[in-house]
């Protein structure tokens, strides 16, 4: 019997849905017999047949384009068949049935069948074995995904980089360096009895001060991409009534969220995904903050502060109008200290003062930090735009960024720990190499778990669960 990833796999690769074109793709080792079975003729490699795709009885289910890539020199690295045929759902199961049953067909020069163990394949089973074929790396399998799932253009641009293996180069540059510091290393423990300090002539301090700035600059560009890619979280809360909707409409450009003079119309929240400079903004407006004997509205303002607990960023909202009112200012310093007792303190709240409009002269010095604006007219929009990159990190690096992820940072970040531990054990006037090296290849494993290099087979089946079907 097979092993699981060696099994022939097929699978409609294009997105569920109608359309014009669709496309069933199969993967397996020595697919020539089952391409005649399966057309009733032979393909060229890597050129495009105009033929029809026939059903068991020989009648043609459609007609379309058949290409055959024969392995090593394919997406997967094993022969792979890819029929495109008209995008309707019907057709294209009905070609995805026919590629199975035709793997059970009798192969005339042997008898058995021609592909035995043509099964459907899962979620990113393709690029699963695109990866453990060494035709692409992890980064760049999982670049795969985020260039399929990216939300903004600069993601996009960002996960075709990290694609194209410039995230990876970056990596294999670190690892390079490492492993040659840490041969300096070994060699300097494997001869002790040698009267040469290998690690002082070969300024090993020198070569780990640079490969910490290295791993800076490679860690900022990769906190940019996973920027990129997950975005923040960004919860507008406040009072009824003090414009929260109005904003959300005004950040989207839209009329997502009703909006009305009526105190408690927002019960529950609204969420849109906007985009400042590529960088996805979740921005999501909540009901009103207040005491209510509404239950429905109890039920949203409980969610509100579901929302807020688990904000990146709160956009603290009040109303120029009633800036004077004991009131309402009673109630903004009841929700401030609300907050301050749910949030981590590392989350940032930025007041902001709406309905600057509605004021005949300008507003009296505000608190620091707070902002003024108005969603109505936009006067002040582009401040909150550019307060809410900054909060979130953003800097436009001039070489561009790749795509990234959190496991990505958390790995690279791990790395900077084990070079700090090492250039600690330099620092001394008697390091202990032994301790020296293990950091090192501590370090080494941490940059191998982004690429693949050392990573558990949990952590694939993980990442490539979430691909599509096909992919």
């Amino acid at each position: 019997m097979l092993p699981r990833h060696h099994e022939p796999i097929a699978a409609i690769a294009t997105a569920p849905g109608r359309g014009a074109v669709g496309i069933v793709r199969v993967s397996g080792r020595a697919l020539a017999p089952y391409v005649q079975a399966l057309l009733g003729r032979s393909l060229q490699p890597r050129q495009a047949h105009y033929l029809p795709f026939p059903d068991a009885a020989g009648q043609p289910i459609d007609q379309g384009l058949a290409l055959y890539f024969p392995a090593p020199h394919s997406y997967t690295g094993e022969d792979v068949l890819e029929l495109q045929a008209h995008g309707g759902p019907v057709v294209l199961q009905l070609l995805l049935e026919r590629c199975l049953e035709a793997a059970a067909t009798p192969d005339p020069a042997t008898g058995r069948a021609c592909l035995p163990g043509l099964r459907l394949a899962g979620p990113g089973e393709f690029s699963e074995r695109a990866f453990l074929s060494g035709k692409i790396d992890l980064a760049q399998a999982e670049a795969i995904a985020d260039l399929i799932d990216a939300t903004t253009s600069a993601a996009a641009r960002s996960a075709s980089r990290s694609l194209s293996g410039a995230f990876s180069h970056d990596i294999h540059s670190l690892r390079d360096a490492l492993v040659h510091l840490r041969m300096l290393v070994e060699a300097t423990l494997d001869f002790p009895e040698e009267d040469i300090d290998f690690l002082r002539q070969a300024d090993a301090r020198g070569q780990l001060a640079g490969l910490q700035q290295q791993l800076a600059a490679v860690l900022q560009r990769t906190r940019q991409g996973a920027l990129l890619r997950e975005g923040i979280k960004v919860v507008i809360a406040g009072q009824p009534n003090a414009g929260k909707s109005s904003l959300l409409n005004a950040l989207a450009g839209a009329e997502l969220a009703i909006v009305t003079p009526i105190a408690g119309t927002t019960r529950d929240k609204v969420q849109q995904t906007i985009q400042i400079e590529g960088v996805p903004l979740h921005v999501i407006d909540t009901a009103g903050l207040r005491e209510s004997s509404d239950e429905v509205e109890r039920i949203g303002i409980a969610r509100a502060w579901d929302e807020i607990a688990q904000a990146d960023a709160v956009l603290f909202l009040h109303d120029l109008t009633r800036r004077a009112d004991p009131a309402c200012r009673a109630a903004d310093a009841a929700i401030a200290q609300a907050m301050a007792a749910r949030l981590p303190a590392a989350v940032p709240v930025i007041d902001v003062w709406n309905k600057s409009d509605c004021l005949d002269a300008p507003a009296e010095a505000l608190e620091p930090g707070a902002l003024c604006l108005s969603a109505r007219t936009g006067d002040g929009l582009e401040r909150l735009r550019r307060r809410l990159l900054d909060i979130a990190g953003w800097q436009a690096l001039p070489e561009g960024v790749y795509i990234a992820r959190a496991r990505h940072v958390e790995a690279l970040q791990a790395v900077g720990q084990h070079l700090d531990a090492a250039a600690a054990q330099l620092a001394t006037p008697h390091p202990a190499l032994d301790l020296l090296a293990e950091e090192l290849r501590l370090a080494q494993n941490a940059l191998g778990a982004i690429t693949g290099e050392f990573t558990s087979d949990d952590l694939l089946g993980v990442i490539f669960s979430r691909f599509c079907i096909g992919k």
